[in-house]
């Protein structure tokens, strides 16, 4: 006998779309998994340009993995420390990486801070620290500030089994999408309007997906405007590594460490080796915080999450290697700058601008306002759908990072080799070229009727579960009603 699965035998999380994968965001994504690109099998297949890997050094990492069998302990070199490696299970972590770790964090940082080994707790990616943040900071139903454009996979990390609301805090291109201290104030009123305890601030610096930082008197704004409202502030700085000009970067930590009026219980940093080293899939993300009770419930909590005792082992002998360290971020700089020039001088060939001021991160914050039929997100939609299955190119609509502003998009650029680069450019120029946006056509019947541009900073459920929202309902909210 076949039974067949209902979804009242589930959880309503369970049964729900709550993860986000209906989101143009990871649409694109099912577009290129079902059409890879292949140079030789697959030649006119979608370029993926959705994900954000650092994949420029990876020869540098290769070749010290071969200099050092004996940081693996599969191979014969390192085997005799495979048993003390294999059982061991301490939420706490190998002393030896949460030094690393502590010590590459500094380094990143241009050693101008120090952190604490102690104060390190593991988890599994920047994912899992975002949720384990998350519920150690608030409550269902409480919320946390986020300046947009914002990472989608947010929604997912600090909402989805958490119950903790997002509210975006409005940013715009007239001043390159700077966080100021009237739009935060905007926001957290408007959640007082609507009942809405705020806990937090989450800021992403260097951006995702804008590759800006964060000027010093814009987080000296950000600290004094947590401090006065008594507010949690994580900053989530995964990115740290990928500043490939100037100016330099900025941490948190080196600001709460000046002369300014800071409660450092209301600080944390979440940190991760998925960016940086280009390491996602060793699922390494760090939660560091001020707060001695935070750092306690968080280590608890990390026992759903942990990194592998194998993985820590690697990692703690590399990041140990300073010599290696210091050649890996330098040359992983120069790689990016490169590829950022050249991908950015090809856009130019095709008329088409970046975010100028974007000095860091995977990606380009690409403006084709220019290309869209009208202003709207509809327009912007449509344009998307052209470029995935047209174009064969996969990148993320600005309507997916919750972007006020109709037309601009998401592409990265440092998960391929110079001839995939090459083959994308060139399809773009070629789609320029084509003039495919000619106004004088008769507008198509689209998806979603009407604007999706918020005239205030409503709470994120009001967005997400707009019938003309591209996003998933959240089943948190399905939950409540």
């Amino acid at each position: 006998m076949v039974f067949k699965l209902n979804n009242h035998l589930l959880s309503r999380i369970a049964s729900s779309n709550g993860h986000g994968e209906d989101s143009p965001y990871f649409e694109g994504w099912k577009a290129y998994d079902s059409n890879p690109h292949h140079p030789m099998e697959n030649p006119n297949g979608i370029i993926q340009m959705g994900l954000a890997e650092n994949q420029l050094s990876f020869d540098l990492i290769q070749d010290w993995l071969k200099n050092n069998p004996k940081a693996s302990i599969c191979t014969p070199e390192g085997v005799n420390e495979f048993r003390e490696i294999a059982i061991f299970q301490d939420y706490h972590g190998l002393p030896e990486f949460r030094n690393a770790v502590a010590k590459f964090m500094a380094k990143v940082r241009g050693n101008k801070v120090t952190f604490d080994p102690d104060r390190v707790v593991m988890n599994g990616g920047a994912t899992g620290a975002h949720e384990t943040i998350a519920f150690c900071l608030a409550d269902p139903g409480e919320a946390f500030l986020v300046p947009t454009p914002y990472y989608p996979g947010f929604d997912r990390d600090l909402r989805w089994r958490t119950g903790v609301k997002l509210i975006p805090v409005d940013s715009e291109s007239s001043n390159n999408f700077k966080v100021t201290r009237e739009a935060l104030e905007n926001a957290y009123e408007m959640a007082k309007l609507d009942n809405i305890k705020v806990k937090g601030l989450l800021i992403t610096n260097p951006s995702n997906p804008l590759g800006t930082m964060l000027d010093r008197e814009t987080l000296r704004s950000i600290v004094r405007f947590i401090n006065e409202k008594n507010i949690h502030l994580v900053c989530d700085e995964i990115y740290a590594a990928t500043v490939f000009r100037q100016p330099e970067f900025i941490s948190i930590a080196e600001i709460v460490q000046e002369d300014i009026e800071c409660n450092l219980n209301l600080v944390h940093i979440v940190y991760s080796l998925s960016k940086d080293m280009g390491f996602p899939g060793l699922r390494v993300g760090i939660i560091y915080s001020y707060n001695d009770a935070v750092v306690s419930c968080a280590r608890k909590m990390s026992s759903f999450g942990l990194v592998s005792s194998q993985t820590q082992y690697m990692i703690a002998s590399m990041l140990s290697d300073d010599e290696f360290v210091g050649k890996f971020i330098r040359e992983s700089k120069t790689r990016m700058a490169a590829r950022h020039r050249v991908f950015t001088d090809g856009l130019a060939q095709a008329s088409i601008k970046c975010l100028e001021t974007s000095n860091a991160g995977l990606f380009l914050w690409m403006d084709l306002r220019g290309l869209l039929k009208e202003n709207t997100f509809e327009a912007e939609m449509a344009l998307w759908r052209v470029i995935i299955h047209e174009v064969k190119l996969n990148v993320s609509p600005g309507c997916s990072f919750h972007c006020t502003e109709p037309g601009w998009f998401r592409v990265c650029i440092a998960n391929m080799d110079d001839q995939t680069m090459e083959v994308a450019l060139s399809r773009i120029r070629t789609f320029v070229n084509k003039d495919h946006v000619d106004t004088k056509k008769p507008k198509r019947t689209l998806r979603w009727q009407g604007s999706l541009k918020l005239s205030s900073p409503r709470i994120y459920d009001d967005f997400i579960n707009s019938p003309h929202s591209p996003l998933p309902q959240s089943p948190l909210v399905l939950a409540r009603n």
